[in-house]
């Protein structure tokens, strides 16, 4: 019996785990350089291992295996096996490398100040979870119980997250008896998360542009000629004129938002006009950050 391998399934996968250990790697020197040594609780089961560990000295990267084993089982049970295999090998990965970095190596913290390296922690987290959850992978922990408290009791997934992450780092206050250690670790938290948006959604260097106006072919023709944008122009009705008519919608990118708007006010100041960022767009023109 001849065994079929699909080459493209192979070359993703082997891509994924590539990103997997970088993304690891990148998170485990965080963790050694500025978390571990100043115990901050950056949430989930990482928290939790992290106070264990200052009373038993038991590593870190030990405890989250130990601590991840059974939320997996229940990970797997809810979600399904393919969820499971990527985001156990990186929290397997994940967890060794804290272990590397920070027990076999001894890496030293990189700085004494608590507020830069609270900064620089969330830098490094969420580089490397970015990174992971890119390569459709997690390393478990608070987002597996999400996902299980949506499915069970109809939480959404981000407010379960961050209900489980609050209660967690709320609790190193009373066990460090400081207020200092959960205040920086929430600064961790939240450069952590929006660095991770940053990876996963890119940066916002584009805008969606809707405009509705009575001087549309002009508009048209400097979107066109002047910016070298292209656009969709959709029929329209308006609800308070009841009057039918088109808006004009287009991408620009964030410099030549001046330029379009400066233009709109001098030739129609009543052109009504909605701006809002783009994280992602396909198409000429654009270089897409999604992954297809």
């Amino acid at each position: 019996m001849k065994i079929r391998f699909d080459k493209q399934k192979i070359l993703n996968f082997s891509t994924d785990m590539l990103l997997i250990i970088l993304g690891s790697f990148i998170m485990a020197l965080g963790y050694a350089l500025f978390i571990i040594p100043h115990h901050f609780v950056p949430g989930g089961v990482s928290g939790i291992a992290i106070i264990v560990n200052f009373f038993t000295n038991l590593p870190v990267g030990m405890l989250i295996i130990i601590f991840n084993i059974p939320i997996f089982v229940v990970g797997i049970k809810v979600m399904g096996k393919s969820y499971g295999i990527k985001s156990f090998i990186g929290m397997i990965i994940s967890s060794l490398a804290i272990d590397f970095f920070y027990e076999i190596l001894k890496v030293k913290a990189a700085t004494d100040n608590l507020l830069l390296a609270s900064i620089y922690a969330g830098v490094f987290l969420g580089t490397g979870l970015g990174i992971i959850f890119s390569a459709k992978a997690s390393t478990g922990g608070s987002d597996t119980v999400g996902q299980v408290l949506n499915k069970y009791f109809g939480v959404s997934i981000g407010f379960g997250i961050l209900m489980v992450d609050f209660i967690i780092i709320s609790m190193s206050g009373l066990v460090f008896k400081s207020w200092d250690i959960p205040l920086y670790s929430y600064i961790v938290l939240f450069i952590s998360t929006k660095v991770i948006d940053l990876i996963l959604e890119g940066w916002n260097f584009t805008k969606l542009v809707i405009i509705n106006s009575n001087k549309n072919e002009e508009i048209e023709k400097f979107i066109m000629d002047e910016l070298n944008r292209g656009g969709t122009a959709i029929k329209s009705r308006s609800l308070y004129l009841k009057k039918e008519g088109e808006i004009i919608m287009s991408v620009v990118y964030r410099k030549q938002i001046v330029a379009l708007k400066d233009f709109i006010k001098e030739i129609d100041p009543d052109a009504f006009v909605i701006i809002s960022d783009t994280y992602a767009v396909l198409g000429r023109g654009f270089r897409s950050n999604i992954n297809i």
